[in-house]
């Protein structure tokens, strides 16, 4: 069969064959003016995604773009083909809690991972916490858990249809009873137990008003401490700053039990402020510790009162620092690993050592330290490729990381960590031969001379031609890094021909502060301008041509295809913007949008309005021009990146496409949300209806 998927597409029936007959979408005469400029907005109907007519377009749009893709006939060789390579066993990495190891298991085409417990690392495992069992049809996932120090209790927050809203519970772990507490409005927080077990810290927002969970800004979060056995209302408050609204506010246990770290965030921006409670000391007060706001923070370990941090603070490329609290002022801090000529992506401490993970051209290199940053060495990974993790405390002995690359699922190494040396715990096996494959890095000149890489994998012994159909993917912004990784959806795009390639961005984190700081707010169109060079090195270079070229990305990611389709559609054969932000006037009015102005810039400010119009992809659509064929896809839970973004897109780019332009679908999700939780078999039949989308307008 897998020679059979990898024939040539020279027959295939094309979706360019009969034009689409689209839903009509209604106009309004709806306008602002923003600085003087006076701007239409003639969809925004449909931002109301509760109304009875935004769910019949809905219906209506879905309607079309399951009978459009349902009759192209690769479909369903290509959705065998996911679900077969998607069958195989992957666990997370293992940590271990009074006694017992914990990770989540799924042994192949489960909807959610399990959680197991076991009593020794290779032991038998029992199931802890089936998620699957919690809903019929698998939207209900596991967002996060933590276990007390002493292995009795289970705290563990779910999300229901892919909603960044989590639902907190606690169970008895020997019993595998779930107790009455019930914790609501909880998100983008985590749990950690007081080191007695009593109890755990979370953070929470108010409660929505009714009917807009999934819309209202989400402002005003505060830190509590919950005690196990009683309700959310008797729960105690420990931070909070009504002066700041839109201060992110998280807290952690050190591992020593003696502090709780509340971390202070503003927004997305990496810039940071940080506190802490002494638990030591019954009545104390929050001390803040850093709160200026000057740099980044990321607290990674504490040797009783001084405390490591990973800064970018005079180190674009980061550093370690030592703060002892007793003497907090700066003329005291103390350097601990000096920033180098390549990113420090992370650090931690772990068993007495310090270890530091380094990026160097957007791959991952692993050393480990003295506690006081001597004795710098690196371990040996089995690879070019990427660390996922690395879990372990500081009592103990060896620490785990997943290690993967572009052709390699990811497997987990269990590493000494007196020796440096690693041994494989768990091995993915799929069944995709990664050896038949190569993977390159390139680098390229943008637009104002920028030197850009970006990852191409490819089948060995091609020739370049410009006959091959290549999926090019960014994301490009809020310092997220792309680094090489295991994707099965990618994998059976190889399989079938095609091309995949990953392009790090400006606006990423790839080389620190100052590339992150080179891609957003006035800045961002360097980003677009990086995607578009990328795709015209493609093109130079011979591996494919415009009308065989693909775009892909989400969130952030779609904002930057819904730009480059937009700024040059002549470039591009398709295009896949997924969950994407679409409005940029308007992307600050809904859920945690405010929080990207850090990254956008805002529409109240002249300046930033100017460039954010020019690039908005809903605004800067055409009427009369041919976009490239285009599969927009969003879902009815995304609290993150609101569905009307989407929609509004969508609407507007059928309504301009030109009259013999290739077909603007829309596929909007149902219980699914920005992407974190989502079934397996909701990921298999989208990926499917992607890829056949592709195969059948490419050229």
């Amino acid at each position: 069969m897998r020679r059979l998927l990898l024939l040539p597409f020279l027959f295939m029936p094309s979706l360019h064959a009969d034009p689409i007959a689209y839903p009509v979408t209604r106009k309004e005469n709806i306008t602002d003016t923003y600085h003087g400029v006076t701007v239409e907005d003639t969809y925004r109907w449909l931002e109301d995604d509760y109304s009875p007519e935004t769910k019949a377009w809905v219906v209506a749009q879905n309607a079309v773009t399951q009978q459009s893709l349902a009759a192209i006939p690769s479909r369903e060789a290509i959705r065998s083909r996911l679900t077969e390579l998607w069958n195989y066993e992957r666990s997370s990495l293992p940590q271990t809690e009074g006694g017992k190891w914990f990770y989540t298991v799924n042994s192949g085409l489960q909807d959610q991972a399990v959680l197991h417990v076991a009593d020794s690392l290779d032991g038998e495992r029992r199931v802890l916490l089936d998620p699957n069992a919690l809903s019929e049809d698998g939207t209900v996932s596991l967002a996060t858990y933590a276990v007390s120090e002493d292995g009795r209790w289970l705290a563990y927050a779910t999300s229901g249809g892919g909603s960044d809203w989590n639902e907190i519970r606690v169970r008895e772990i020997a019993t595998g009873r779930d107790l009455d507490d019930h914790l609501r409005w909880v998100k983008f927080s985590g749990l950690s137990w007081a080191k007695d077990g009593s109890g755990f810290y979370y953070s929470r927002y108010p409660a929505p008003p009714e009917g807009e969970a999934l819309t209202q800004v989400n402002e005003n979060q505060t830190l509590w401490f919950h005690r196990v056995g009683t309700t959310q209302e008797e729960d105690r408050l420990i931070y909070e700053r009504p002066d700041q609204p839109r201060w992110g506010i998280g807290g952690w246990v050190s591992e020593d039990g003696d502090y709780l770290l509340i971390h202070l965030s503003q927004g997305t921006d990496p810039k940071n402020r940080f506190a802490y409670l002494s638990l030591k000391d019954e009545g104390a007060a929050v001390v803040e510790l850093l709160s200026e706001g000057d740099a980044e923070y990321s607290f990674i370990g504490n040797l009783g009162p001084v405390f490591h941090f990973h800064t970018d603070l005079d180190a674009p490329r980061k550093r370690v620092i030592a703060i002892d609290i007793r003497r907090p002022g700066r003329e005291d801090w103390r350097e601990v690993v000096p920033e180098s000529g390549d990113l420090l992506d992370s650090a931690r401490l772990v068993g007495g050592k310090l270890f530091g993970t380094y990026m160097k051209d957007a791959s991952d290199r692993l050393y480990r330290f003295e506690a006081d940053g001597s004795g710098k060495t690196e371990i040996r990974l089995p690879g070019l490729g990427s660390i996922g993790g690395l879990s372990g405390k500081q009592r103990d002995k060896e620490v785990f990381y997943a290690f993967t690359s572009f052709t390699e699922p990811p497997s987990i190494y269990r590493l000494d960590i007196a020796s440096g040396q690693s041994s494989l715990w768990r091995k993915a096996e799929v069944g995709f031969d990664g050896s038949a494959y190569e993977t390159k890095q390139v680098f390229f000149e943008s637009k104002d001379g920028t030197r850009v890489p970006m990852f191409i994998v490819h089948r060995k012994g091609i020739a370049l031609d410009g006959s091959h159909r290549v999926l090019m993917y960014g994301y490009g912004g809020f310092q997220i890094s792309l680094q090489p990784g295991f994707s099965v959806s990618r994998a059976v795009w190889l399989g079938r021909g095609g091309i995949a390639v990953t392009v790090n961005l400006r606006g990423g984190g790839e080389y620190g502060r100052e590339w992150h700081d080179a891609g957003r707010k006035l800045n961002k169109q360097n980003v677009f301008d990086d995607f578009i060079a990328a795709a015209e090195t493609l093109v130079a270079e011979g591996y494919t041509r415009p009308g065989k070229l693909a775009i892909q990305g989400g969130s952030n990611g779609g904002l930057l295809v819904g730009a480059c389709l937009t700024q040059r559609p002549e470039l591009f054969g398709a295009a896949l913007p997924a969950v994407g932000v679409m409005d940029m006037l308007r992307f600050n009015q809904f859920t945690i949008g405010w929080a990207w102005e850090e990254d956008y810039g805002s529409p109240a400010d002249p300046e930033a309005f100017r460039v954010l119009h020019r690039y908005s992809p809903y605004h800067a659509l055409k009427p009369g021009v041919r976009y490239p064929a285009t599969l927009v896809t969003t879902a009815d839970h995304d609290d993150r990146v609101v569905p009307a973004h989407s929609f509004k897109f969508a609407a507007r780019l059928q309504e301009c496409q030109a009259k013999d332009g290739p077909p603007v679908l829309i596929r909007i999700d149902t219980s699914a949300g920005h992407g974190a939780g989502t079934a397996l078999s909701k990921v298999i039949e989208r990926t499917a209806d992607e890829w056949a989308f592709l195969e059948s307008v490419l050229e």
